[in-house]
């Protein structure tokens, strides 16, 4: 089950024309063209293309990352797009199914990919595939996308990407699903590699409705008994 295999192509392309804009920035609203889309198309007047940024609102739809790193990132699940992998992506983090695993490829400019309890990028849970729910919406900075096999299209099981910056080969190719709408500075710090020598762990995914609290790293245990002694020097 070799999820997200064929994004090699993908990835090499959207580095080839990375765009230049500044780490921080966070827009709102997903592109003039998606807007002009709705204004002239009575299909997507019904799909909502302003992400709702308010982390008082609809909490049932706010997905929770406490992160190995210290940080809690929120990402806002957008039923519209994709009611099967929101509902997904929901059940699998109140079985948490998600607690403890790590970002096992995180490739500099494109995407981080987590999901998958046996960080191998092979894995995924004991539920059915989806089928896939690709819609109009574009690939931005902080979209978060489900992974899937490279040759099936309806292959989707529990691992899921974040991308860094617009990548819009992923259009129409993977299931945009929702988006960070705070702390995308804790993503851009997760730990690159593929795999990555000291990989991010997701300590606690949760639903904001839940009212769980920040699940946050424990220190390491020292090396070793430290004495009277030693604090007397």
């Amino acid at each position: 089950m070799i999820r997200f295999s064929h994004l090699a192509g993908l990835a090499a392309l959207s580095l080839a024309a990375l765009s230049a804009a500044p780490a921080a920035a966070q827009d709102i609203t997903l592109s003039p063209a998606v807007q002009g889309t709705e204004a002239t198309n009575t299909v997507t007047g019904n799909i909502p293309i302003k992400v709702n940024f308010n982390l008082t609102e609809d909490l049932e739809n706010i997905l929770l990352l406490d992160l190995s790193n210290g940080e809690r990132v929120a990402i806002r699940l957008v039923p519209e797009w994709a009611p099967g992998h929101v509902e997904r992506i929901k059940l699998l983090t109140r079985q948490g199914f998600y607690d403890g695993v790590i970002f096992h490829r995180v490739i500099d400019g494109f995407m981080a990919q987590t999901g998958d309890p046996t960080g191998t990028g092979q894995g995924g849970s004991d539920l059915p595939d989806l089928t896939a729910e690709f819609n109009m919406l574009p690939h931005v900075r902080g979209s978060l996308s489900m992974a899937r096999e490279g040759g099936n299209e309806d292959s989707a099981n529990s691992q899921f990407f974040i991308v860094f910056y617009p990548r819009f080969a992923l259009d129409r190719n993977y299931t945009n699903f929702g988006r960070v709408i705070s702390n995308m500075a804790a993503v851009d710090a997760i730990n690159r590699g593929e795999p990555p020598a000291n990989p991010t762990v997701i300590l606690q995914a949760s639903i904001a409705a839940d009212g769980k609290p920040q699940a946050m790293p424990v220190a390491p245990a020292p090396t070793e008994t430290i004495t009277l002694d030693m604090l007397n020097q």
